[in-house]
């Protein structure tokens, strides 16, 4: 495999700050993953439109399927990732979260946010692998046992997420955000086209939207905190961004690459959301593509079959890859084709899908396994760590009044983040057993056809 091409002289001579030296050698040195050489897997091999691609399709997948519903709930209204590119800049020796946990709060710290981390983009692989479910019910017409979808669904993300770099990733990223996309078009079309929602009651008289522009339905604080849940799921792409830069030949551009994925990220949700809300009001289905009706849905879960598989695959592989780093890190291993890096490699991978199947079952409906992961899991990784990152890195500079406006924004991400997390949390645990105790809910590990609007 072939190094990472040579930067110009004045990127080399700048390489303290990057992390990452370059020679005329066919041996690159790099912070994180060691020596790079043509014998093992070049782990710095990832440019600016990969960047912008990999990044986008972190979130445009299963984000953008729960937005409508989150709008339905807060009404379309009221429908930081910078700092990571600086804070790796700064310290080139941090791969992900862990790391900042061990520089902010010591070892503590490390551990504390490298199990939230694992557990994070764990419990979100398993809510790729009920998408992929939902998806091969919808196109099969509930062909199989729902639980062997799931099973099919973890093998295959298992399989992809083996791939070694996210430079090679890149290539399934290419395929994927255009299937969503184009998955997504269709049914703001469909939805547009139709005479009502496919589960709108049959009534005499024309339908007419319910939709509302804030607080619908009196919304109680539970379901609303929910819906905010959503919201966070749906940009909570960051913590991979750290993965992702790490990976990057010139991490200089990543802000460059930031703006532009997430400005066409933020127009998506904005125009899918506002867009099927609007047509469906009170009836949007969840996840989206499931509001066009039976035709069209199983025609956009087809169409946008692989986009599901790739968010899966990129979601599987960061975990396993934070896995293989720790393990090895230091040691020749971590970038040769050695028996001892396949066999770690391919362990990590396996565990990650295993328990995410895991997860997949006992929590086999969308909307409340995508809200849990946003309140529980997602603000820890893009709130708190964020504000704590900023006033790390710029407590002791200048403090004019700009400094303090910027160290009272920062505290008030910490302090946002920890009253989302908390109540976030309840309000999801508390809808969860509601919906079980009304039997509006699937039972775990279930055979029934998962891909209604429900």
């Amino acid at each position: 495999m072939a190094v990472a091409e040579q930067p110009p002289k004045h990127q080399q001579e700048d390489k303290s700050e990057t992390g990452f030296q370059s020679s005329q050698q066919p041996t690159s040195h790099d912070v994180v993953f060691g020596e790079i050489t043509e014998d093992g897997p070049n782990y710095r091999n990832l440019g600016l439109v990969g960047t912008v691609v990999l990044m986008m399709k972190t979130q445009i997948g299963l984000g953008v399927l729960a937005i409508p519903t989150t709008f339905d709930t807060l009404g379309i209204v009221p429908g930081s990732n910078y700092v990571i590119g600086t804070f790796k800049l700064n310290h080139p020796e941090v791969y992900s979260i862990d790391g900042v946990g061990s520089l902010l709060f010591g070892a503590i710290g490390r551990r504390i946010l490298a199990v939230i981390f694992c557990l994070y983009w764990i419990f979100v692989v398993g809510s790729g692998i009920l998408s992929i479910s939902i998806g091969l019910n919808a196109v099969s017409s509930h062909g199989a046992c729902t639980a062997v979808f799931t099973v099919i669904a973890a093998i295959i993300g298992c399989a992809c997420s083996s791939v070694r770099t996210l430079e090679k990733i890149t290539w399934f990223a290419w395929i994927g955000l255009p299937s969503i996309l184009t998955a997504v078009i269709i049914v703001c079309i469909a939805v547009g086209l139709q005479s009502k929602p496919a589960a709108a009651p049959t009534t005499p008289t024309p339908w007419t939207s319910d939709y509302q522009i804030t607080t619908p339905h009196s919304s109680s604080f539970t379901a609303a905190i929910t819906a905010v849940s959503n919201l966070v799921f749906a940009f909570s792409g960051t913590p991979g961004f750290f993965a992702i830069v790490s990976e990057m030949r010139q991490p200089r551009q990543y802000t460059r690459a930031l703006l532009i994925a997430q400005g066409s990220v933020t127009a998506v949700y904005i125009a899918v959301g506002c867009v099927v809300y609007y047509f469906c009001g009170s009836y949007v289905a969840s996840p989206a593509l499931g509001s066009g009706g039976l035709l069209i849905k199983q025609v956009c879960y087809g169409i946008a079959m692989p986009g599901l598989v790739v968010t899966t695959t990129i979601c599987s592989h960061i975990p396993a890859k934070f896995i293989l780093i720790n393990l090895l890190r230091g040691t020749p291993h971590l970038t040769a084709n050695t028996p001892t890096h396949w066999l770690t490699w391919l362990s990590c991978t396996v565990s990650v899908s295993i328990i995410a199947f895991v997860i997949a079952n006992t929590i086999p409906v969308f909307d409340a396994l995508v809200s849990l992961i946003g309140a529980l899991l997602g603000t820890l990784m893009c709130f708190q760590p964020m504000g704590c990152m900023w006033l790390f890195d710029n407590w002791n500079k200048s403090r004019g009044w700009v400094w303090k406006l910027k160290v009272a924004w920062a505290g008030f991400v910490v302090i946002l983040g920890c009253f989302l997390t908390v109540s976030g949390t309840y309000g999801c645990v508390v809808q969860i057993i509601d919906s079980y105790r009304t039997g509006e809910r699937r039972v775990a590990f279930s055979c029934a056809d998962n891909s209604g609007t429900a």
